[in-house]
């Protein structure tokens, strides 16, 4: 046996497991180098404080990113979420502040009952999504930029350019009040990332989505209610939007319109930087947990170093653009892998 067959074929496997891994590791690496450059650029960066201050910020995207993550495993988009999250968060405010004024079978709305009503609200929307999506068959990129402008005219009619402060206590502990030290918002968000991984990980319904990702049609002919599944994860995604537009206004102390519009891109980001394949059946919320930090210690990071604001929409731009180019590269090479066996 010649002997140095051995470590080429070695390094052949390892290259081989570098490209197959490109799509989680590269997010990992990126992360690092972030947290190592802020770090010698700016002596607060690494402190307790601004650790949490880091994961307070990225609670509401990262609430939002839990329900994407399902939606995108499954190759598909959400574009209105963002929109959900300001409706939800305005309804909750709304029902608040009309609580003195408006009675339900002569008793009148409480904290608790604008809560519902505006989960209640949320759930429709995402229900609309996944009726447009599975029955009428419209695609879902077109079904939830419709839903986006209907959430936007949901917003505008309630506030009618207000800004409302009414928050039903139980929301406003959960997004401004701490435990331990702890926010209760970040605790939140990690009861959200530990039930969808759970999901993900060890349920029928998260191998569903799995197999509806990778291969639709392999999914129907193994018997998957794949209308069922797409239209259960556009819910999902509603139902997380719907809830971090609540703890966003208590958090934010106020709810306005177009309040969200900007975490669209952010939660997006998210999921994509994270390494969670465009094409579905690939990733989870192991990959959207890597894409929040790396998107939280980018925001915070420039923050500390002082970069021109303008500049620092360009750089997240760029960041999203070579995730993308990762996430197209990772899938093509996936494809040649799968030629090659056949």
């Amino acid at each position: 046996m010649n002997t140095q067959t051995l470590p080429a074929a070695g390094n052949v496997r390892f290259r081989n497991f570098l490209r197959s891994q490109m799509r989680n590791i590269a997010p990992f690496v990126t992360l690092i180098a972030l947290v190592v450059f802020f770090a010698v650029a700016s002596p607060s960066f690494l402190t307790v404080d601004n650790l949490g201050n880091i994961l307070t910020t990225m609670s509401v995207t990262g609430i939002m990113a839990v329900g994407l993550t399902f939606v995108i495993l499954c190759a598909e988009i959400d574009l209105s979420f963002a929109a959900i999250a300001n409706a939800t968060g305005i309804a909750v405010a709304y029902f608040t502040a009309q609580e003195a004024y408006v009675n339900v079978a002569n008793v009148p709305l409480s904290g608790g009952m604008a809560i519902v009503l505006a989960l209640i609200g949320c759930l429709v929307l995402g229900f609309v999504n996944a009726i447009g999506m599975t029955k009428v068959g419209i695609p879902s990129f077109i079904m939830t930029l419709a839903m986006m402008q209907i959430g936007a005219g949901i917003c505008a009619l309630l506030v009618r350019g207000q800004i409302l402060y009414a928050v039903p206590p139980q929301v406003s502990y959960l997004g401004t009040e701490s435990i331990g030290g702890v926010p209760v918002i970040v605790l939140v968000l990690a009861l959200f990332l530990l039930v969808g991984h759970l999901v993900l990980t060890y349920t029928r319904f998260g191998r569903y989505v799995y197999m509806v990702g990778g291969n639709r049609e392999a999914a129907e002919f193994s018997g998957v209610n794949v209308k069922l599944i797409l239209g259960a994860v556009m819910v999902i995604s509603a139902f997380c939007a719907g809830t971090s537009g609540m703890l966003g206004v208590a958090y934010f102390g106020s709810a306005q319109q177009d309040e969200f519009n900007g975490f669209l891109l952010d939660a997006i980001s998210a999921v994509v930087v994270g390494g969670t394949s465009l094409f579905g059946g690939r990733g989870g919320i192991g990959n959207t947990i890597i894409g929040l930090c790396v998107l939280g210690v980018l925001n915070n990071g420039l923050d500390h170093v002082q970069i021109d604001s303008f500049l620092k929409i360009l750089i997240r731009g760029l960041i999203l653009l070579i995730a993308l180019i990762i996430n197209v590269y990772a899938q093509n090479l996936r494809a040649q892998q799968i030629q090659s066996t056949e």
